[in-house]
């Protein structure tokens, strides 16, 4: 775990936890050698980055890749059902009627 921030910290989180979950957490913390509000902040930012990097990155092999491009490149295909919901006015464009 990297060394605790330099920034000056101002915003504040509270959470609730069992004794299991803080009795876990702390010695993760002390074995880690950080402070438990290191420790937590630390572990909830690398989670979080992960969450958001699967969203906006994918690996995927040669072959899959091709077969994506091959995808992209094919014409669209019309579909009646949908194109019909694009016709029907929507939602938001009644409430500014009213």
């Amino acid at each position: 775990m990297p060394k605790a921030t330099t920034t000056a910290r101002s915003r504040r989180i509270n959470l609730r936890a069992t004794h299991r979950q803080e009795k876990l957490i702390r010695i993760g913390a002390h074995a880690a050698g950080v402070s438990l509000t290191d420790f937590i902040l630390e572990s909830a930012c690398t989670q979080a980055e992960h969450v958001l990097a699967d969203q906006r990155e994918f690996v995927v092999s040669p072959k899959q890749w091709t077969a994506f491009l091959e995808a992209l490149d094919r014409p669209a295909r019309a579909i009646p059902a949908l194109a019909h919901l694009f016709r029907k006015p929507h939602t938001l464009s009644r409430e500014l009627r009213k």
